[in-house]
């Protein structure tokens, strides 16, 4: 009994957030900037959140709480730039599901959905990602033909303002599936997004009209039209969900025709059209786990695609694509930077494309992606390469804060280690 207390209030010992130390120091690693050069021997100094300096031969402040890095890897905390984190905690049950909004035959634009106000700031998947590695997200709804707004938040305890770094960060739209949006073809996704794209420029030219009911019927409510005046005025970045190459041609001839700034969701394709993303200068989300076609979409689908792109001069942010398309698989993106690495991307281009590309790509590179002074600390330190499967995480430090949480399979892995002492065997 007195073993089983002792366990049990050093687990929560060890779940109490830790307090913020004053200045930090990681000293003797070998510090990947991303933004620079790799430095042996590195030191990375941390005060109050934010990082103030970083490279060799750093004085170390006095009082300064030390992390000896000597033989281990340091980087900015890894950016996963595609997840559902804290939006689904169980798959199978709906009211632990909130990415999407009602979706009818009626109903299938959502663009003034926010979907950062659905965000669960309790949810136990969070120490799993941060644990990982993973220091920051992006959250993004699904459904319909334009799913509504993502944001991306900090992996940090807190309530949601708190976590949130900035949002919105994009619209979320989809040319690929009919089906999710009550429609009979890929070709009427095209059709209704064009209408959409038309209603918004007329109701941004006459709201006073709208207002007053003078006008024609639009395709959406005002809300949605206004969440849409952004896109058509290039402040707001526009990720279009497309598979096939014929899809992702159609979305950049739309944003041509609408002078939008788009990125390409998916893109299991993108390598049959990569000179004309590069063309374009449109980035694409896509994995590299999956070779295999899950839908008509994707039958040239290949592992290779990441690499392909990126020595078109496509810039690449490599999303999850494993079996779990939600949120408890957040904790693989090095994985799958790994194995891109493995087909072909080169190992500089994996960490850029889960760090600084999607920092960059959101408007935030000010803030996450980098090691440099003036960025929010969001740094990891490895026993090794972290694109290599043993590799261990050896601390996580978020906002300046070395955080050390077990998730809740470090839990139950804890409690089922070993049988009970007055365990039978059936």
């Amino acid at each position: 009994m007195r073993a089983r207390l002792l366990t049990t209030l050093a687990a929560v010992a060890l779940a109490a957030p830790a307090l913020p130390a004053q200045t930090i120091a990681i000293t003797g690693g070998r510090v990947f900037p991303v933004s620079g050069a790799p430095i042996d021997n590195g030191t990375v100094i941390i005060r109050d959140g934010q990082i103030v300096a970083v490279g060799s031969g750093i004085a170390i402040p006095a009082g300064a709480q030390r992390i000896d890095a000597t033989g281990k890897w340091v980087t900015p905390g890894l950016f996963n730039p595609s997840t559902l984190l804290g939006l689904v905690e169980v798959s199978a049950v709906p009211e632990t599901r909130q990415p999407s909004a009602r979706n009818t035959d009626t109903d299938r634009i959502h663009a003034a959905l926010r979907v950062w106000e659905s965000l669960n700031p309790a949810s136990v998947l969070f120490a799993a990602a941060r644990n990982e590695g993973v220091t920051t997200v992006m959250i993004h709804p699904v459904g319909g033909l334009v799913s509504g707004q993502a944001a991306v938040i900090d992996v940090v305890d807190g309530s949601m303002s708190e976590m949130l770094v900035r949002a919105p960060v994009a619209m979320v739209a989809q040319v690929g599936d009919a089906g999710s949006a009550a429609s009979g073809s890929r070709g009427e996704l095209l059709l209704r997004l064009r209408e959409l794209l038309d209603d918004t420029r007329a109701y941004q030219r006459n709201r006073a009209g709208f207002e007053r009911a003078a006008t024609r019927e639009f395709a959406a409510s005002r809300s949605d039209l206004e969440a849409m005046i952004p896109v058509l005025e290039g402040r707001l970045l526009l990720i279009i969900g497309a598979e096939a190459a014929s899809d992702i041609e159609a979305a950049l001839d739309l944003a041509r025709q609408y002078n939008m700034r788009i990125a390409i969701g998916g893109g299991s394709e993108a390598w049959r059209v990569a000179d004309k993303l590069a063309a374009a200068r449109v980035p694409v989300f896509a994995g590299a786990l999956n070779n295999i076609p899950g839908s008509f979409a994707t039958l040239g689908a290949r592992q290779e695609n990441p690499g392909l792109l990126r020595r078109a001069g496509v810039e690449v942010l490599l999303i999850g694509t494993g079996s779990d398309p939600d949120a408890f698989n957040v904790r693989n993106i090095r994985q799958e930077a790994g194995n891109a690495v493995a087909y072909g991307m080169s190992w500089d281009d994996a960490l850029r494309s889960i760090t600084l590309a999607p920092a960059q790509l959101f408007g935030i590179a000010d803030r996450v992606g980098s090691l440099q002074a003036g960025r929010t600390a969001n740094v990891v330190v490895w026993s090794g390469d972290p694109f290599e499967f043993a590799t261990q995480v050896e601390h996580v430090i978020v906002r300046g804060r070395v955080i050390r949480e077990p998730s809740r399979q470090d839990m139950l892995m804890q409690r089922y280690r070993t049988l009970p002492p007055d365990y039978t065997s059936p």
